[in-house]
């Protein structure tokens, strides 16, 4: 217990799935937790269970693709808490379509969430936290960041390689050998996990298998499989750990 008492952590995406998950493990650490993102009612049921648990918690409305409403989330972290320790940039929105069928503009939209969001909530973490003494940014990537799939996921491959190297780039510049601002940023690549954006692909037999079959492990992994690995990367802990790609892929890579 304890292993993030203290820290104040942005989780955006935080009303489902691995952000949801994220949110409240961090909470029960010690952290003071502020849930980001569009579904306000969703994302009030995730503050219950929280405070419901003994943990603090805020809830702030955020479109990770408009640098104005960053700015305002940013903003209240500050005045309701007066530091931010932790971002989590998790949210993110997948299309599956094939490569020679998708409109310009939903490679657009994907993009804008899934790596813009990563580019500007890193950009306004670091403007706080190099003022605070420093901090740790987690980008939640995938395994399709690394590798790539047939299923017709073109554009969310792109923007999770996208946010892989961002990663690297950005930890750089924040490390000694950079800015010296002591802010850590890292990647995590999950395999496939069992959350609402993949529920509707798991219905199907067929598909659930063929996922099933490239986790060597035997399983598809659950939210909490991530939150873990954020929590590892958000505490003190992992004080050795930038630019790093933590893999919760169940084997899905070491094929």
């Amino acid at each position: 217990m304890d292993r993030v008492k203290g820290k104040t952590a942005i989780i955006t995406g935080a009303a489902s799935g691995l952000g949801e998950a994220s949110a409240i493990l961090l909470a029960k650490e010690g952290a003071t937790v502020v849930v980001a993102d569009i579904n306000e009612v969703k994302g009030q049921k995730v503050i219950e269970k929280i405070k419901q648990e003994g943990g603090k918690a805020l809830f702030v409305k955020l479109d990770v693709s408009d640098e104005t409403d960053w700015e305002v989330a940013i903003e209240t972290t500050l005045s309701e808490f007066q530091k931010l320790d932790v971002l989590v940039n998790n949210a993110g929105i997948q299309y599956v379509r094939e490569l020679e069928d998708t409109p310009l503009e939903e490679w657009r939209k994907l993009m804008s969430i899934c790596l813009d969001g990563v580019f500007l909530g890193t950009k306004h973490a670091i403007r706080t936290m190099k003022e605070s003494g420093g901090g740790s940014i987690i980008n939640i990537s995938s395994v399709v960041g690394i590798v790539g799939t047939v299923d017709s996921t073109s554009a969310y491959c792109a923007a999770k390689g996208g946010v892989r190297s961002f990663t690297k780039a950005a930890a750089l510049e924040c490390s000694k050998a950079g800015r010296n601002y002591n802010i850590r940023v890292n990647s995590i690549h999950p395999g496939a996990m069992e959350t609402q954006m993949v529920s509707e692909m798991l219905k199907d037999k067929t598909i659930r298998e063929t996922l099933e079959k490239a986790h060597p492990i035997g399983t598809l992994g659950k939210p909490i499989d991530v939150a873990y690995g954020v929590l590892y990367l958000a505490s003190d802990e992992s004080r050795m750990v930038t630019g790093a790609e933590m893999v919760i892929d169940g084997g899905w890579t070491a094929w």
